[in-house]
């Protein structure tokens, strides 16, 4: 049996800019590699939301790490599942900049965010990697 977890959260950037963005990705992309995670975070000045995927163990760490983060308010766990396959396996964590796949901003103001539905969520990362098709995107 695989130990492939899953885990999706949304959240508020604390403090965001471009500089605080390249912090987030240096260190995920780091940590992800070193724990055999891979995954997309989606990211706009009003929301992360962000797929995590490996090694059960690890995914848990890492999203524990990220509660704590001060780069980070409002965590809210959205999926935690046993997979059987990764989504994004050719990237230790690409970087969606939120132009197309996830709710507009008046989407946002309207509550879309906590509304949304496991399904839902899945749907826009099924969507995220069909969009940036096989290429890597994690440099």
């Amino acid at each position: 049996m695989s130990d492939l977890f899953q885990i999706i959260y949304r959240s508020r950037p604390f403090g965001f800019d471009e500089t605080s963005l390249a912090g987030i990705l240096l260190d995920a992309r780091r940590c992800n590699t070193r724990d055999a995670i891979t995954g997309a975070l989606v990211c706009r000045h009003d929301i992360f939301v962000q797929l995590l995927e490996g090694p059960e163990a690890n995914v848990r760490a890492a999203f524990q790490r990220i509660e704590r983060d001060d780069r980070h308010v409002n965590v809210v766990q959205l999926v935690g599942e046993a997979v059987s396959e990764r989504l994004f396996g050719d990237w230790a964590m690409l970087h969606d900049p939120a132009e197309s796949e996830i709710w507009s901003e008046a989407e946002m103001a309207d509550g879309a965010a906590e509304r949304a539905t496991p399904e839902e969520v899945r749907a826009m990362f099924a969507a995220l990697r069909v969009a940036q098709g096989e290429g890597r995107m994690d440099a």
